[in-house]
């Protein structure tokens, strides 16, 4: 497949479901009012909940890079940090690597950590934003040289780690929070660049008219998700799994306070 579909945007596969996120919320009000001065969200638990996902899915770990296909040793979960809610504000890249030991409490007192430490400058706080802000100020010519280089050596797996380290387009799930502005989940493109074979959008939490397994409709709190995924990973039988699992953790979120290198015991 990568030899007859060698681009990656080629091969985009997105999923799109509404999950139940009623016990969560039940389960957040009670953390949050033990701790109020850590507030856990349920971003934090989508973060959490994905890395639970792929360490259990292995296959969900793999990328195709000059047309071979490789699983990662570590799992990677990034996303976009706003400095400002505001138009034009500048935006920061963010890479957390939860160990098998992390739980959601870990998981959670980094990433408030991490987005205090990049709000509190308007400009780049260091590593590959400031390598983007310098490459950004070359005359046109030369960033075109660069840029052109940077992707053939991409294509043999050599780019420099300097250019890799905090780049979301190395990681194994990029996530987009666009809750946190009041936007559904949208559909998200891959990217040919990097390694990255998922990307995923987590909506507003809201209410919606479910059928419950006895039959009978009832109102409950809910979250829209989407996900684009390369295909060249894995089947649609695995992907379909591996949402399964997903929803299945969002409906006993208990088992976030579990390392995430702990199986969930979800019989597929």
């Amino acid at each position: 497949m990568p030899h007859l579909w060698p681009n990656r945007t080629d091969c985009e596969v997105y999923l799109h479901d509404v999950i139940d996120a009623t016990e969560l919320v039940k389960y957040l009000a009670e953390k949050n009012a033990a701790h109020p001065e850590y507030k856990t969200t349920v971003f934090h638990c989508a973060v959490v909940g994905l890395a639970r996902m792929v360490r259990e899915r292995p296959m969900m770990n793999r990328f195709i890079q000059g047309r071979r296909t490789y699983e990662r040793d570590a799992i990677s979960i990034s996303f976009v940090v706003k400095r400002q809610f505001a138009d034009g504000a500048e935006e920061s890249l963010m890479v957390l690597e939860p160990g098998d030991e992390d739980t959601l409490d870990t998981v959670s007192r980094k990433i408030v950590g991490n987005v205090r430490q990049v709000r509190k400058s308007d400009t780049a706080t260091g590593g590959i934003d400031s390598v983007l802000d310098t490459f950004g100020k070359l005359p046109r010519p030369l960033l075109m040289l660069v840029a052109r280089v940077v992707r053939w050596l991409d294509f043999w797996g050599k780019v420099p780690r300097a250019l890799t380290t905090g780049d979301t387009h190395y990681t194994t799930i990029l996530c987009s929070n666009l809750g946190s502005i009041q936007c559904p989940a949208v559909y998200h493109h891959l990217a040919n660049y990097g390694t990255n074979s998922i990307m995923v959008t987590i909506g507003t939490l809201h209410k919606e008219e479910l059928a419950m397994p006895d039959g009978h409709r009832e109102l409950r709190d809910v979250i829209d998700i989407g996900a684009t995924l390369d295909e060249r990973i894995a089947d649609g039988f695995y992907f379909a799994r591996s949402l399964k699992l997903v929803k299945y953790i969002f409906a006993n979120p208990q088992l976030l306070d579990q390392p995430i290198g702990q199986a969930s015991g979800y019989e597929y």
